[in-house]
């Protein structure tokens, strides 16, 4: 007996040493994804600012020398760089068509986290041709693909588990915001909010240490300044509260637009019947058509972001600017270029933002801030409204100009933005991408394949049940026996409440005697249940409501009529088993 005691003994320390080894092992990736992402973010900067120096810089010196006006050249730059583009693209990796977030979130929601390696070699190549010759597009898009698709690599080389796989491709996702916007906050929250839509202990520890680490390695080399310095502004008197709602209202309107406008031309370009790969350069030349007359739509536009947020602009160009950048934008993603939506986003939200607070400033001068406030809160808030990332949106603001007095307009505006966005169109400009092909995600999960499940198909029927008359004593023999925790409490074979080790725990540590307790008086009435008619996406936001792990399975007819259980653990079990039947079947 001593010897089997031993080896017990024996293989539980091995496993606890194992188990604390693995989780020590995902902490060490976690370093090392965040290391090279922050050092690919600044490769992929350096290729930006080589791009953008060819193209506006050598290129433009060439036609004047040859006797052709620069001016009138400027227009074929981001056609020349869509030209190259296109076979990139179309060629070597079809992720990275577009802004690529949609992309990685299909990733990890269908694919168990693979990205294939080549998609951050392109990605990152055609991101810096588009926006170095003035491609209408951010750097946040390339830079999550970017670093998931290297966080993806190094846990399949490694040979991880799903779930292993998609903590390290949010880790890559983090270390890239992180790393380009300086904001090491706002890359964790998204990194959990938008592409894993896990916040558990077991994901936010690596995803923290990622960004982090790619934050410092960033800082390294560019030192640690927001992206836009600009003066301390603040919430002037209570009155301009309703006038925060009104601007989220209006920014959550423009990001509809731009959503809308985005997605119309790609079906436009799409629907066209000339080869992909010179879709690219058309909608370069589009671009540099308008370009010709407004140059602050070209590329990330922060320059001109810059002076709205130091109120240097006019109200009636920043209203113009508001079109022309959705516009510029939807030329450029729409036609197959590549390249992120932050970006524009902020260009938009600070010109919206900037033309809504000079109408304010206007009407009401002696409670209203100066309207570049506006423009720094309009920013927030068209993030917001385009990719429903309400808390990521305040935090990346808040991070790239290091203003926190602006916080609460900040909360105020993004919020409605958002409520209006979601009211307009359910879909965040992310989502839609996948919803447009039969995907619909929440939570970092194919909806339409949990809709497709029925209860009937994963409950179990051979359930253990707690007598409610059962005594204190035999409640804790049958749980020491169990290797449940939750329990239905039934009365004839009818159900009459739920029983858990924390109801049991409760009454443990009163002064009762045990033989006086029985199941009934401390089991759970009001419970949740659920019918076998009702699919796995009704059972998965029951069992979020109030954080259960079993559920009852009734009848509809007679919510009394016990029929079985179902557990959080079995319904992922069967997720996971049709996810990889959807996979082989290449559907």
């Amino acid at each position: 007996m001593n010897r089997f005691q031993g080896i017990n003994r024996f293989f539980n320390n091995i496993f606890e040493k194992t188990r604390y080894s693995e989780n020590m092992f995902i902490i060490g990736l976690s370093i090392v994804v965040g290391l090279l992402t922050g050092l690919g973010a600044m490769g992929f900067r350096w290729l930006i600012l080589t791009s953008k120096s060819f193209f506006f810089g050598s290129l433009p010196e060439a036609t004047t020398v040859s006797g052709l006006s620069s001016e009138w050249f400027t227009p074929l730059i981001p056609m020349l760089g869509g030209l190259l583009v296109g076979p990139i693209v179309y060629k070597f990796a079809s992720e990275a068509k577009g802004h690529g977030v949609p992309e990685v979130m299909s990733a990890v929601a269908l694919k168990g986290g693979v990205i294939r390696p080549r998609v951050s070699i392109a990605k990152s190549i055609a991101s810096a041709i588009c926006i170095g010759s003035g491609g209408s597009a951010g750097r946040e898009g390339p830079i999550v693909q970017i670093g998931s698709a290297i966080g993806s690599t190094i846990g399949q080389m490694f040979r991880l588990s799903g779930n292993r796989v998609k903590v390290l491709v949010g880790c890559g996702a983090a270390a890239g915001i992180s790393a380009v916007f300086n904001a090491p906050i706002a890359g964790v929250i998204f990194a959990l909010e938008v592409i894993l839509g896990d916040f558990t202990i077991k994901t936010f520890s690596p995803v923290i240490l990622s960004s982090v680490i790619a934050s410092v390695v960033s800082r390294s080399f560019l030192g640690n300044s927001p992206a836009f310095a600009v003066p301390e502004y603040a919430l002037v008197s209570a009155w301009e509260v309703p006038m925060y709602m009104l601007l989220g209202v209006f920014t959550g309107v423009v990001s509809f637009i731009f959503i809308k406008a985005l997605y119309f031309a790609e079906d436009l370009f799409d629907g066209w019947k000339i080869p992909n790969m010179i879709k690219p350069a058309i909608g370069g030349l589009l671009l540099g058509l308008l370009g010709l007359k407004f140059p602050q739509v070209f590329a990330d536009g922060y320059e001109a972001v810059s002076a709205a947020l130091h109120g240097e602009m006019v109200w009636t160009l920043m209203l113009v600017l508001v079109i022309g950048k959705v516009l510029a934008t939807s030329f450029t993603l729409g036609s197959g270029n590549s390249g992120g939506i932050f970006a524009p986003s902020l260009f938009m939200g600070a010109m919206a933002g900037g033309f809504f607070g000079s109408v304010m400033n206007y009407l009401f001068p002696e409670i209203t801030a100066p309207a570049a406030a506006y423009a720094l809160v309009g920013m927030g808030a068209v993030v917001a409204g385009a990719t429903h990332a309400t808390i990521t949106s305040i935090i990346i603001v808040f991070e790239m100009t290091g203003d926190y007095r602006i916080i609460l307009p900040m909360m105020i505006a993004t919020v409605f933005a958002t409520q209006v966005a979601l009211r307009l169109n359910k879909d965040s400009i992310y989502t839609l991408k996948l919803s447009r092909k039969g995907i619909r995600l929440k939570a970092g999960r194919d909806v339409d394949l949990l809709s497709k499940i029925k209860v009937a198909e994963v409950m179990d029927v051979n359930y253990q049940s707690i007598p409610r008359h059962l005594s204190l004593t035999g409640i804790m023999r049958l749980m020491d026996d169990s290797t449940e925790n939750t329990f239905p409490v039934t009365d004839s074979d009818k159900l009459y409440g739920i029983l858990s080790f924390q109801d049991l725990r409760s009454v443990l540590i009163q002064p009762v005697m045990p033989a006086l307790i029985i199941a009934s008086d401390i089991a759970t009435r009001e419970v949740i249940t659920i019918t076998i008619d009702d699919n796995l996406n009704d059972a998965l936001q029951k069992f979020g409501h109030k954080d259960l792990n079993m559920m009852p399975v009734v009848d509809k007819d007679d919510p009394t009529k016990l029929l079985g259980v179902l557990r959080r653990g079995d319904v992922m079990a069967a997720y996971n088993k049709r996810l990889v039947g959807k996979m082989a079947g290449g559907g």
